[in-house]
């Protein structure tokens, strides 16, 4: 099994968990409350940003000029690709450019792209993918998922732009390119357990990040 799809096999119960988050049910049927939707957009517009960073770090660390196109690639897709739905919504719903880059951050959205930059930092080309692929071929999945469960979903007038952005094919592409890279990494099996640590703890922020939106919370969560 690639190593890719090994990965994503270790955490398919969370990225499942994902999927059936009432946030995404939400997007997939129509009926999340926006508000939500802002809060999540807005934390993610700023998630964006650290996360076109970890890609810098790949670039920077990168051993060959094939891995550094796909890493430069990516960096181009989420400011040119990513950040252009995320301004589409902010138009929509009254929201400055200014404004959004002034939002705190939340502290799940904190502890998560600190811990991506950190493990970008410490390690190597192996644990940089690691740390950025549950974001990226996650949001495919959930995305697909959708679409399969309730194909009129990509035209809804609100979430429908969304769900286009992240099941389409450019977005498909850019994610097959990034597999093939963790794909081509040499990993011992120590080596691999670290990368596989590295994936979960990012599949669980992401399912975290669902739920911080969910909430609109800032702090922590208090049982």
């Amino acid at each position: 099994m690639e190593t890719s799809r090994r990965l994503i096999a270790s955490a398919a119960d969370i990225w499942k968990q994902c999927e059936e988050h009432p946030f995404v049910r939400g997007i997939c049927d129509g009926t999340l409350d926006v508000g939500r939707f802002r809060f999540f957009l807005l934390q993610d517009y700023l998630y964006l940003f650290e996360y076109a960073r970890v890609f810098a770090i790949g670039v920077v660390k990168s051993d060959d000029l094939a891995s550094m196109r796909v890493f430069g690639g990516y960096i181009k897709q989420i400011l040119d690709g990513e950040m252009d739905i995320h301004k589409s919504y902010m138009k929509r719903l009254g929201i400055s450019e200014d404004e959004a880059e002034h939002v705190e951050p939340a502290l799940d959205n904190l502890s998560y792209t600190s811990y991506m930059l950190a493990v970008s930092e410490a390690g190597g080309e192996p644990e940089i993918v690691s740390s950025i692929l549950a974001c990226a071929v996650s949001y495919e999945y959930i995305a697909r998922d959708i679409v399969t469960d309730n194909p009129a979903a990509a035209d809804h007038p609100f979430f429908g732009e969304w769900v286009r952005g992240y099941a389409c094919q450019e977005y498909h592409d850019a994610n097959v390119e990034l597999c093939e890279l963790m794909d081509r990494q040499v990993l011992d099996e120590k080596r691999y357990r670290k990368v596989e640590e590295i994936f979960v703890n990012c599949s669980l922020y992401e399912l975290a990040f669902w739920q911080m939106a969910w909430d609109r919370r800032m702090g922590p969560a208090l049982s």
